[in-house]
């Protein structure tokens, strides 16, 4: 029986709880900073918090106590916020067997350092030494986990340069409703994982000023043109874009009614300002808000042209009028569709 440890207990580490607690195979232990998620989750097996819909098997459990849910965990599953990721690790790391396998499920990217969740991961848990070397993958595709703990037909992917950990990721969480797929791209995966979720945001300001079908096509269409730009730039394939981790979760998180990030969008268009729109999600994360910032200084960097993912931060941190931001993408120079 595999032991292994969720961080993090908010939707989609919850959804993740279920998807490796109902094959029978594993002991999942869940760390979550609330006391009460913790409570809710070992008494009713439901976490009445964040995941009210879905069932929690028996074979998992949850505590705030690092030490106890790390301990002999062979695989970790980090599905923390992106701001609260390198300091968890370094809390982590005198606590974790050196050989456990980690799998990022956070689609982010740290502000300032501009790194991606794997990365972060690696940085945190570095010696003093330096001659620690984590078996890092990261886990993203169309997924909400509302839909994947009732147990509809979800396929996502696992990156990764370590052949051993793609194996081993794969059989283990795959069953007959939860496809996984490996891919050795590790930044492309993550970073369209990440890159999505700004994009999100503006689809759901389209529907926020009762724009049309046709808008939110052009965005989700040019959003993933200038994603596959910034992927390429940072090294990962442009094929990637077109998989599971671009494309595929760029529509759900675009046009799926479940999408925290495209909600946010959706009150940005309605008039409301963002402070409010986060008091109002009761703790739950909409992480392109987090991201754009530092998508931005990511695409400074490599020089790579985003506008609608600058036009979003502009929005979201400089107080633009989202009608001034599409006006202002809608009248740009003409561009041939291939640059």
């Amino acid at each position: 029986m595999s032991r292994i440890a969720i961080i993090g207990a908010g939707a989609w580490g919850t959804g993740l709880a279920v998807v490796l607690g109902r094959k029978g195979l594993h002991q999942v232990r869940v760390w979550a900073h609330e006391r009460d998620v913790c409570e809710s989750i070992n008494r009713d097996h439901v976490n009445h918090r964040f995941l009210p819909s879905a069932h929690i098997p028996e074979s998992v459990s949850a505590s705030n106590d690092l030490a106890l849910v790390l301990g002999g965990a062979e695989i970790i599953v980090s599905v923390m916020p992106s701001q609260h990721c390198r300091a968890l690790f370094g809390r982590m790391r005198p606590l974790m067997d050196r050989n456990v396998l980690i799998v990022s499920a956070t689609k982010g990217l740290e502000e300032g350092s501009l790194l991606r969740m794997s990365e972060v991961i690696a940085d945190a848990l570095r010696d003093d030494n330096n001659n620690l070397a984590p078996r890092i993958g990261a886990l993203s595709g169309p997924s909400f986990a509302q839909e994947v703990a009732r147990g509809d037909p979800t396929a996502i992917t696992v990156a990764s340069a370590d052949p051993d950990l793609l194996r081993t990721i794969q059989q283990e969480f795959s069953d007959a409703s939860f496809r996984v797929y490996t891919n050795g791209d590790i930044a492309g995966v993550e970073l369209g994982g990440a890159l999505k979720n700004i994009i999100a945001i503006a689809a759901g300001i389209c529907d926020g000023l009762s724009l049309g079908h046709n808008s939110i096509a052009a965005l989700i269409t040019r959003g993933l043109a200038e994603m596959t730009r910034l992927v390429i730039a940072c090294g990962g394939r442009a094929e990637t874009m077109a998989g599971l981790a671009g494309l595929g979760d760029l529509v759900l998180t675009c046009t799926g009614g479940l999408s925290r990030n495209r909600s946010v969008g959706v009150e940005l268009g309605r008039g409301k300002k963002l402070p409010e729109i986060i008091a109002g999600m009761h703790g739950m994360v909409a992480e392109g808000v987090f991201t754009t910032t530092a998508a931005v200084g990511l695409a400074h960097a490599r020089g790579v042209e985003m506008p609608i993912t600058e036009q979003m931060h502009a929005i979201l941190h400089e107080g633009k009028s989202p009608r001034e931001a599409i006006q202002e993408l809608m009248t740009r120079t003409g561009k041939s569709e291939s640059a």
